[in-house]
């Protein structure tokens, strides 16, 4: 009777120390999927760059950092930029906000995502819920979590326009900056679909620190951190096929995170109903958790 009255009492103790974890999560993981689902709604139009439905997501993007109380970069959460694809002129504008660290507020982590997607074509929305709805919603989800918890060095949060017309944004970005300021890029973009549960990790083999900290990682999730895709293993390079593109011409230090193609990528399927919620939430943990990693090191 005594075995299984500690057996009992321990099973509550493992019970109730769970239950106060899932009580605790280091974002709201609701509203992680809530803003995805709004970002790729028919509202936004698709989020063509120069477009109303694109001017909508900005100001709802800019909206929800004001909500959590992070400051726009240098007071402002705008930076225009303009530049010509395909024989059109454009206005682009990235969305910045920044929290400043607590140690070394000179040196910065750029977290990113592309706020901007392919707009309507032949009357059909292109919504982009995994391409990039689900990489901005983690980017509000890390400034959620870092008012309260303030990183060590400063971090910029880059929402970043353009992507989808050849990296204009990030390009920008990254020519308007003091390079030597910026410790690593970490990129999001296709962050929410997964059938297999994996969730790809690249740039780490460029930079030595990189490296160790994923070589000594602990994963905090059941889903499967896997490095490729970075031109030595035989699969699609992705070293530059988003906007951590520009980080690495620049010479800087990036990870990106995401995923391979699946049937809806660059489609009007690309919607909110289709994503993996559990992957998403599982894939922003670990991004948050190599965050933290990389916040706690010294360089």
């Amino acid at each position: 009777m005594k075995n299984i009255i500690v057996s009992l009492a321990f099973t509550l103790l493992f019970v109730a120390s769970s239950c106060a974890q899932n009580e605790n999560p280091k974002f709201d993981e609701n509203k992680l999927l809530e803003r995805v689902k709004i970002l790729s709604s028919d509202k936004f139009e698709g989020r063509r760059t120069g477009e109303k439905g694109n001017d909508s997501a900005r100001a709802y993007i800019i909206e929800q950092f004001k909500s959590i109380g992070v400051l726009g970069y240098n007071d402002n959460y705008e930076q225009s930029f303009t530049f010509t694809a395909r024989n059109k002129a454009y206005n682009g504008v990235n969305v910045l906000a920044e929290i400043k660290g607590t140690e070394t507020p000179e040196k910065h982590i750029v977290i990113s995502a592309h706020y901007d997607h392919l707009g309507i074509r032949k009357g059909k929305i292109y919504n982009g819920a995994d391409d990039d709805a689900s990489g901005v919603s983690a980017l509000i989800s890390f400034a959620e979590y870092l008012v309260k918890n303030p990183p060590k060095y400063s971090v910029i949060f880059a929402a970043f326009d353009a992507e989808e017309l050849g990296l204009r944004g990030a390009k920008h970005f990254v020519e308007s900056f003091d390079n030597n300021k910026i410790l690593v890029n970490l990129n999001m973009d296709m962050i929410s679909r997964s059938a297999m549960d994996e969730l790809y990790v690249v740039g780490a083999r460029y930079t030595e620190w990189l490296t160790s900290i994923l070589d000594g990682f602990k994963n905090p999730t059941t889903t499967k951190l896997l490095q490729g895709h970075d031109g030595t293993d035989g699969k699609q390079d992705w070293t530059r096929s988003s906007d951590h593109g520009p980080f690495h011409s620049a010479k800087i230090p990036f990870l990106y995170f995401g995923n391979e193609d699946h049937a809806a990528y660059h489609k009007p399927t690309d919607d909110f109903k289709d994503i993996t919620p559990k992957f998403y939430v599982n894939a922003v943990k670990i991004i948050l958790s190599v965050f933290e990693s990389i916040d706690a090191s010294k360089f």
